[in-house]
Formats: structure tokens, C-alpha cells, sequence
């Protein structure tokens, strides 16, 4: 396993929670009027973005895994 790997992975995933998770995580009870196709479409787009950058944290956490210590670590 390579920890420095392991360790950017974190930190690319607090990043990630940090930036965007706030931003697709449901609010309590829910809008209380339709959203517009703006507001839908940024949503979209938001949860799009957030997808794939797990997507990246993740391949990036199965290389630190299955990778080997640089040497000298």
C-alpha cells in the first residue's frame, strides 16, 4: 500500500465533501414550490460534478491500495 496515495485520497475527498456536499445533500422537508429548469439544471450539474470527482477519489484510493510505497517512505 502507498500511505502518500492513501493520504492525498483523503484529502481530495474532504475537498470534495468541503466544496460540494452541502450543495446535493436534501433539505429537510423538501422546497415548497417547483424548482425552475435553471434550478434544476445547476443541480444537476452539481451532483454530475460530485460524481465524478468521487468516481476519481475512489480510483485514486484502489491505486494507493493495490500501489507500493515509494521508496524511501
Amino acid at each position: 500500500m502507498d500511505p502518500q496515495k492513501l493520504k492525498d485520497a483523503y484529502l481530495k475527498l474532504q475537498s470534495l465533501d468541503d466544496r460540494l456536499t452541502w450543495r446535493i445533500r436534501p433539505r429537510a422537508g423538501g422546497p415548497l414550490v417547483r424548482p425552475s429548469s435553471e434550478n434544476l439544471e445547476q443541480d444537476l450539474r452539481d451532483l454530475a460534478t460530485y460524481t465524478i470527482e468521487l468516481k476519481e477519489v475512489l480510483d485514486d484510493l484502489f491505486q494507493a491500495i493495490a500501489g507500493r510505497a515509494a521508496p524511501g517512505a
